[in-house]
């Protein structure tokens, strides 16, 4: 069984900082790329950052010179660095992996984590 678990949403001031962190755990053979998704209530859901195994980035145009994405591979762990926040940044942030579980090569699955919210507020 493969789990992704997130941590690190929370409320934050306009103009602060947040890290989201997300572990993938169980069963796996290989990452491939993994990343970063969000959905604000009544839109939605939207690429945020995406991340390669070899390092790779992309980034939405809305969030890129404030957020950054980076990963351990020996933890099998992305990360996304949040500054320059703005209420517009409110939402609910989903991890996302692609992924081969062993017994499962070469083929890989999505999976997502359950989500954590994110609100930017004065």
């Amino acid at each position: 069984q493969v789990q992704l678990v997130e941590s690190g949403g929370g409320l934050v001031q306009p103009g602060g900082s947040l890290r989201l962190s997300c572990a993938a755990s169980g069963s796996i053979f290989s990452i491939n790329a993994m990343g970063w998704y969000r959905q604000a209530p009544g839109k939605q859901r939207e690429l945020v950052a995406t991340i390669t195994s070899g390092g790779s980035t992309n980034y939405a145009d809305s969030v890129k010179g404030r957020f950054t994405i980076s990963r351990d591979n020996a933890k099998n762990t992305v990360y996304l660095q949040m500054n320059s926040l703005k209420p517009e940044d409110t939402a609910v942030y989903f991890c996302h992996a692609d992924l081969i579980p062993y017994g499962l090569e070469p083929w890989s699955v999505d999976y997502w984590g359950q989500g954590t919210q994110v609100t930017v507020s004065s």
